[in-house]
């Protein structure tokens, strides 16, 4: 089933479920009810879930999403554990998750190019195998209307220090803000999204 977030590449092929495991908590700090997810799950309550309340992430990326079907403010997770709220998002909009799905990770290479005007159009930024917490030091504004996904696999992020609403960028081309999720076309830094059992952990750190 195709979402808002999935483009046409992202279709082809699935993700196998033997390489994807998660497992929710209806409570914090791995409390309560527990619920594994192998696959995508496009509404947590009719699976049963109630609420979430903490995320053990045993084979990842995931990506999980606000409302059901894949829409709404996304999260990503990558293989670790989210006692709570405040460990996977820092944007405080909405504390509710109702959909997940496995993200497909299929190249070592990276290579992205963010652009400030719908349909790759104005000023850009062109980001090869690297990880960008500010855009502004690389002599960049933060508008991103489009956005080209050549190589890899991208989360990119409203604010610095991948900070505020985060946006997954997977293969593909996203000819305006709407097409990544965004309300506004905003974003100030950007990483790679890698398998996360042969690299360090590069999701942000939650300031206590």
């Amino acid at each position: 089933m195709a979402t808002d977030h999935q483009n046409p590449a992202s279709k082809q092929q699935q993700p196998g479920t033997s390489a994807f495991k998660l497992v929710i908590y209806e409570q914090e700090n791995f409390q309560g009810g527990c619920h594994e997810l192998t696959g995508p799950c496009n509404n947590l309550q009719e699976a049963g879930v109630e609420k979430v309340g903490s995320i053990l992430v045993l084979c990842g990326p995931w990506v999980g999403y606000e409302q059901a079907n894949c829409k709404g403010e996304q999260y990503v997770f990558e293989k670790g554990e989210y006692p709570r709220w405040d460990s996977w998002t820092n944007s405080r909009r909405s504390d509710t998750i109702a959909a997940f799905r496995p993200i497909k990770v299929d190249s070592q290479e990276h290579k992205i190019v963010l652009y400030e005007n719908p349909s790759f159009a104005g000023k850009k930024i062109e980001i090869i195998d690297d990880d960008v917490p500010s855009f502004h030091a690389h002599g960049y504004q933060e508008k991103v209307s489009s956005v080209r996904v050549q190589s890899g696999t991208w989360v990119g992020y409203q604010y610095p220090g991948y900070r505020g609403y985060q946006y997954l960028f997977e293969k593909g081309e996203y000819k305006e803000n709407t097409e990544f999720g965004a309300q506004i076309p905003q974003i100030q830094s950007v990483r790679r999204i890698r398998d996360m059992q042969w690299h360090q952990r590069g999701a942000f750190h939650p300031v206590n």
